[in-house]
Order: structure tokens, then C-alpha cells, then sequence
């Protein structure tokens, strides 16, 4: 399975394509997309779609993925990269591919393991899970990439494999609420049967 991660901005679109079998992940490509300084806003949205097109069709993902938001210092820096991130979304349903966003929160928690970690934190786990020997340049590629991971760990290996139904679709357990409400499954069935659980 392909998983292609973007990295939206409007100067630098960073973007990623990690391969995986769910359990054992490949970088198939990364890099940035950086538009000239001179170019007018319109034609550094049409460079972005262009070259994200080109790449998408190069690389053939199963999907697509984006962060679903985005921090900007002020409005006018918010809404261009609200462009940046609608054209980068656009190339992907075009392409006739699925679009998942995560938060950035999201991100970090499923690729470094909680959602308050520092970026070279991210970065540098990037680097490991990719069996890389150097964090990828430039940062908006290994963001790209960690937002790639981050759809790949978030789900299930037997269902990438089609092997195993979808979660809706497996029977709902009730979850323990506090330790004191837990019990192992051989207790449980123990009990049902009014028979004392064998350690």
C-alpha cells in the first residue's frame, strides 16, 4: 500500500509517498515543491497543483494525506495557505483518490507517541521508521512523511491487507473505565460459567 502525505504551504509544499505492508515502511519519494519569489500568487497555486499532479500520477498512492490544520501567524498568511492546501486537495480528487486528514496533534502522537512532541522530535523518528540515515531534507519533506506514518499506524494491519472486516462492522466490547473495573477474559468467562478463574 502507497500512502502520499502533504505538507501545504504557499512558498514550499512539502509532499512524501511511503510504501508499507503495515508493519515494515519504505520512503518511495520526498522532497518540496518551492515556487519562484517573483511568481504572482495564481501562478504559484498552478505550479503547486501541476507538480503534485505530476507527482501523484508518478507514484500511484492508495491515498492521499493532508494535515487538517494549519497555523499561520495572521489572517492574510492563514488564507494563502487555505489556497495552498485547496489546490494540493484538488490534485488528489482529481486523481480520483481517497483524501484523510489528521490534526497536528494527531500526527505527533501516532509517529513519536504523544501529541505534544517537538518537531526534531518527529523528525528524527521519521528517520528511524524509514531505516533512513539522515533526517529528510527539506523539513516539509519529513512533515509530509510523518503525516504519511501517521495514516499507516493509525490503521489496522489485517484490514490494509483485506483480510479482516472493517471496525464498524466487528461486534462493540464495553471498555473498563478504571482499573478496578478490569478483569482478565479467562476471569470473565470464569464467572459467567460460576466457576473460579484458574491462575
Amino acid at each position: 500500500m502507497k500512502v502520499f502525505g502533504i505538507d501545504p504551504g504557499s512558498e514550499r509544499t512539502g509532499y512524501g509517498c511511503v510504501d508499507t505492508d503495515g508493519s515494515r515502511h519504505r520512503l518511495v519519494v520526498c522532497g518540496a515543491i518551492t515556487t519562484a519569489a517573483l511568481d504572482s500568487f495564481p501562478a504559484k497555486l498552478l505550479t503547486i497543483h501541476m507538480r503534485l499532479t505530476a507527482l501523484i500520477g508518478e507514484c500511484s498512492p492508495d491515498c492521499v494525506v493532508i494535515e487538517s490544520l494549519f497555523h499561520a501567524n495572521n489572517v492574510r498568511s492563514a488564507l494563502k495557505l487555505g489556497h495552498a492546501r485547496g489546490v494540493a486537495v484538488l490534485a488528489a480528487v482529481e486523481a480520483g483518490l481517497p483524501v484523510v486528514e489528521y490534526t497536528p496533534a494527531e500526527i505527533k502522537r501516532a509517529v513519536v507517541g504523544h501529541g505534544r512532541a517537538e518537531k526534531h522530535q518527529v523528525q528524527h523518528m521519521v528517520k528511524l521508521l524509514l531505516g533512513l540515515a539522515s533526517v529528510p531534507s527539506p523539513h516539509d519533506a519529513a512533515d509530509a512523511l510523518a503525516i504519511a506514518i501517521c495514516h499507516v499506524h493509525s490503521m489496522v494491519p489485517a484490514r490494509m491487507a483485506g483480510s479482516m472486516p472493517a471496525a464498524s462492522a466487528l461486534p462493540r466490547t464495553k471498555a473498563a473505565t478504571s482499573w478496578r473495573h478490569y478483569r482478565p477474559a479467562s476471569a470473565l468467562a470464569a464467572l459467567r460459567r460460576g466457576k473460579p478463574a484458574q491462575s
